[in-house]
């Protein structure tokens, strides 16, 4: 049984419903960006901010917040609009996405957003900046943690190998990295294009504790944070299952929209999807 009540559950499923159509009108009004990776990450998103992450949006360079990196960049519309809804910005600038002089930018500026922690853009340099982060909150006797977030496909970039190694070896356990498994990259299957399986083992054979999990329950995505922290002496990674375009169907599952914001027509429809879907869990918490 979970930790979390169904209330809260709902709750969480709410804001994560919330997240997503914030994604589908930001890249709307942007006219380009990526879809399915942003989609599929709005549970993930919604846990951190509004549940477990120690984070102030009035005060976003507070000393003792825990650190988020996006280490796969260009599903930035998720964080945005997960910091929107959070109380980070208002939830209108969403619509300014990768327009002329905006802050949300099409992969993060860290100078631009205040409670952006680092410049995401070229893939696999996250967990690397994560792991820097990690030991000088080890060095200066800190108890904040750092999160990471990867996507799979970034896994076949060396740079982030050498981190696993580096995390592993000064014992970071204040470090938990999430991998966007949706098994899915611009070119079609990880499994096709570079194989990252058993990818579980491998990150064992790093020391690193592993947890597993489905990707769109909040409760159990909840969980594993809780478990991981509880993680002495080595870093945790949780391998998220997911599915590429979630809560959109036509979406879902198709790495043709990795890389592409919906028409007008294709908007609508998602919109009334996830709206749908919404009412369904307000239904369901009163209930």
């Amino acid at each position: 049984m979970g930790s979390l009540a169904p209330e809260r559950v709902a709750e969480l499923e709410r804001h994560a419903n919330d997240i997503r159509q914030g994604i589908i009108r930001s890249l709307l009004a942007a006219g380009s960006g990526h879809s399915g990776g942003s989609l599929d990450m709005a549970d993930i998103f919604a846990a951190l901010y509004f549940h477990v992450m120690r984070h102030d949006p009035k005060n976003p360079d507070w000393a003792e917040r825990d650190r988020l990196l996006l280490s796969c960049g260009h599903i930035a519309p998720v964080r945005y609009s997960a910091m929107a809804y959070a109380g980070y910005f208002p939830v209108d600038e969403l619509l300014t996405l990768r327009h002329f002089r905006t802050r949300l930018q099409g992969h993060p500026e860290r100078v631009s957003l205040p409670g952006l922690e680092t410049t995401s853009g070229p893939l696999g340099e996250g967990l690397a900046q994560g792991t820097g982060m990690a030991l000088g909150a080890k060095m200066d006797h800190k108890d904040w943690r750092v999160y990471v977030v990867t996507s799979d496909g970034e896994h076949q970039c060396g740079l982030h190998w050498e981190a696993m190694m580096t995390a592993a070896k000064f014992k970071l356990d204040n470090l938990t990295c999430f991998i966007d498994r949706n098994v899915i990259q611009i070119d079609g299957s990880t499994e096709d294009v570079m194989p990252l399986e058993p990818l579980a083992d491998k990150y064992r054979a790093f020391n690193w504790e592993v947890f597993e999990v489905n990707g769109h329950d909040v409760g159990a995505i909840v969980d594993a944070v809780e478990a991981a922290k509880a993680v002495r002496g080595k870093p945790q990674v949780i391998i998220a299952h997911t599915v590429m375009g979630k809560g959109v169907s036509f979406m879902e599952g198709d790495y043709l929209w990795h890389g592409k914001p919906p028409k007008r027509d294709e908007a609508d429809e998602a919109l009334r999807q996830l709206q749908t879907a919404r009412d369904l869990i307000g239904a369901g918490a009163r209930g």
